[in-house]
């Protein structure tokens, strides 16, 4: 044996197991260029588990709904009924209520997923710059910044499509790039001189709009990563102390937070489609007219 294998196997013996928690979700394998992480094959696990249990319940529906069936059909219609609290109307909530609720139990399972023994300590160790490093094999889906971002992008522009298909694309154009208001200072300049200030203004108000878009994105984005990952590495600092009984009080915490955080978060969805579906153009018109009148 050379004195240079000799030496990497001294490098490889004396090299101590490091555990470092990461922002990052950490490679697990690669299929050609495509790199897979442990978050991604939590996401993939939660899909998995989200359609088996679709099957499962549907083969399941009866007339006569025995307690599986009544527990969920309780929970779909309080559900249904928070929707209404938002949207004000039922076939509003119906509409959007399949893509919440969804989004919902995606987040939720993938929250709690997290927390469940062997996720996080189930792995593989790797040499990173000479430290035999520590790769979990699974990892929570939203303690990832990258699956929370793909949920805010799914949810702003998801809700956008959605007024495309309720109010029409040029009402939902508009909104944005509101080239309405600029016309009104050419069509109304004469009745009114106002319009000089107003529709200048309710444009650059449109542009507001369209940059608010994507702060919705960090919103929902940074505040469901950072409250997951937070409790992953509270739950984490807890087990170093004392590996029994102080992390369990933590534990329960956490399941309470990661179903806060879906609710959250659908709830945020939520609103954004019932705001995207309204039409501001009729309450501009019906103001007008009163206005008109008086």
């Amino acid at each position: 044996m050379s004195q240079v294998e000799l030496a990497n196997n001294e490098i490889l013996t004396d090299a101590k197991p490091s555990h470092e928690v990461t922002l990052f979700a950490e490679p697990v394998m690669h299929i050609g260029n495509f790199t897979i992480t442990n978050s991604l094959l939590s996401g993939w696990l939660v899909v998995v588990l989200v359609i088996v249990l679709s099957f499962v319940i549907r083969m399941k529906i009866s007339r006569i709904p025995g307690k599986l069936q009544s527990l969920f059909e309780i929970v779909i219609e309080g559900a249904l009924e928070l929707c209404d609290q938002v949207t004000g109307q039922r076939t509003l909530s119906l509409k959007v209520f399949p893509v919440v609720f969804s989004v919902f139990f995606f987040v939720l399972l993938n929250n709690w997923l997290g927390l469940l023994p062997g996720v996080g300590s189930v792995g593989f160790y790797e040499m990173h710059n000479g430290v035999n490093t520590f790769i979990p094999l699974f990892r929570g889906g939203t303690a990832d910044i990258n699956t929370t971002l793909a949920l805010g992008f799914l949810a702003v522009i998801g809700s956008n499509v959605f007024g495309v298909i309720v109010v029409g694309f040029w009402k939902t154009f508009n909104k944005y790039i509101n080239l309405t208001a600029l016309s009104h200072m050419v069509t109304k300049v004469r009745k009114d001189l106002s319009v000089l200030i107003v529709s200048p203004i309710t444009f650059f108000v449109g542009l507001i709009e369209a940059v608010g878009e994507i702060a919705k994105v960090a919103s929902l984005s940074f505040r469901l990563f950072g409250n997951i990952f937070a409790g992953e590495v509270l739950l984490m600092s807890m087990a170093m102390i004392m590996k029994y009984i102080v992390p369990v009080p933590f534990l329960f915490l956490e399941v309470f937070v990661g179903l806060i955080q879906a609710l959250i978060f659908s709830l945020l969805s939520l609103v954004y489609f019932t705001i995207a579906a309204q039409d501001h153009s009729e309450h501009d018109e019906s103001h007008e007219h009163k206005e008109a009148h008086a």
